[in-house]
């Protein structure tokens, strides 16, 4: 009977874990991917030529004489990466000139945007870059302040 009880116990807590993380209870929760495929500007466009995403702009400024550095705070927006290899969806609706496809393109980068794409969007060229990784990806303990690339080095390699 313990053996039963016990059982049932585990199997309703992997249950209530499965349930958890699959359903999207409140649409305000932007931690699950449904949310930013649905909020995705042209969504279908995107999501079968691309991956959606979440941009966000900042600007900062920076003064001489006082040496100080200000910063907006950021603005979130729901946008869209392009694969490289679905780029030319912005050429074929005249968002670009062939010009600055190549060009874009030439330095082995691809394309986003925020906004309605019949509506005048905002096209970026998009850079990616495989060492912008998240250092606490890696080893959090390890992260240099600021540096997300270099790590500090081992104290127990160091003896």
């Amino acid at each position: 009977m313990a053996a039963l009880v016990s059982s049932a116990f585990v199997m309703g807590i992997g249950f209530g874990v499965a349930f958890e993380s699959a359903v999207d209870i409140e649409p305000s929760n932007v931690a699950s991917r449904e949310f930013f495929d649905a909020s995705a500007p042209n969504r279908d466009v995107c999501i079968q030529n691309g991956f959606p995403a979440m941009v966000m702009d900042q600007r900062q400024f920076v003064t001489f004489n006082p040496f100080n550095i200000y910063a907006m705070q950021s603005e979130v927006k729901p946008g869209c990466v392009l694969r490289r290899a679905t780029a030319a969806v912005l050429e074929e609706r005249d968002l670009l000139t062939q010009d600055e496809f190549l060009e874009c393109k030439n330095k082995m980068n691809t394309f986003g945007w925020v906004g309605d794409l019949e509506k005048s969007p905002e096209v970026s060229c998009l850079y990616h870059s495989e060492m912008a990784e998240n250092q606490f990806l890696r080893d959090p303990k390890r992260a240099v302040l600021g540096d997300g690339v270099r790590a500090r080095p081992d104290p127990e390699l160091a003896r």
